[in-house]
């Protein structure tokens, strides 16, 4: 099954080498959920804590704001192409929550997809590759309940070198990645050459 994101820059008329910056000097405000956490006690001896993973059952996301590039959007469903490739959105907006993965705040990489611009319009990811360490991306799910996850690491990969496995793979916590499109515009293809993928992990619940 073929996982990459190949093609989430298409119609697209503005290279991002020069494209404006995107983060902003103060974040926009957002109400943090308050912490909460789901244990799960393990076989440790009396003397160990208990071994405590945060996470909630499944739930879609509707929502998602990440407050230092001051960007929101719902939140559409993603399947895969006959070719096996993930689905992209259909324009600048909205984001896309790829629906074989588990949903963000469940156990697991829930993973994001959405464009760096489409049709000479900034698009919902536009900025990703400006997030840094710590920043917040916060998820309203449909069951009213609020996934909020802190940005672990910022990587740009070839397309024809995406990790594949650090994006689908198993983990041990609940996690997210945030998928763009980066690098240069190749003219002959109308695409980007590389993706820019935002990896983060949940911080709070509520």
């Amino acid at each position: 099954m073929v996982l990459a994101v190949a093609g989430l820059a298409a119609v697209v008329f503005l290279p991002q080498d020069g494209r404006r910056p995107a983060r902003l000097d103060v974040p926009v405000a957002v109400v943090a959920a308050p912490a909460t956490t789901t244990a799960q006690t393990s076989t440790a001896g009396p003397a160990d804590p208990p071994a405590v993973t945060l996470q909630l059952p499944a739930s879609e996301p509707v929502r998602v704001q990440i407050p230092a590039l001051g960007v929101t959007s719902r939140v559409m469903d993603l399947g895969l192409e006959r070719d096996g490739s993930m689905e992209v959105p259909p324009g600048a907006y909205p984001v896309g929550w790829y629906d074989r993965s588990p949903t963000p705040g469940q156990l697991g990489p829930a993973v994001l997809a959405g464009h760096v611009d489409w049709g000479g319009e900034t698009g919902a990811f536009y900025g990703l590759r400006e997030l840094v360490e710590g920043d917040q991306v916060v998820v309203d799910r449909v069951d009213g309940t609020v996934a909020t996850f802190r940005v672990d690491r910022v990587e740009e990969h070839a397309k024809d070198d995406f990790p594949t496995d650090e994006v689908y793979g198993d983990i041990d916590h609940a996690g997210l990645r945030l998928i763009t499109c980066g690098g240069s515009f190749d003219e002959d293809s109308g695409d980007y050459r590389d993706n820019v993928i935002v990896f983060a992990s949940l911080v709070a619940t509520g």
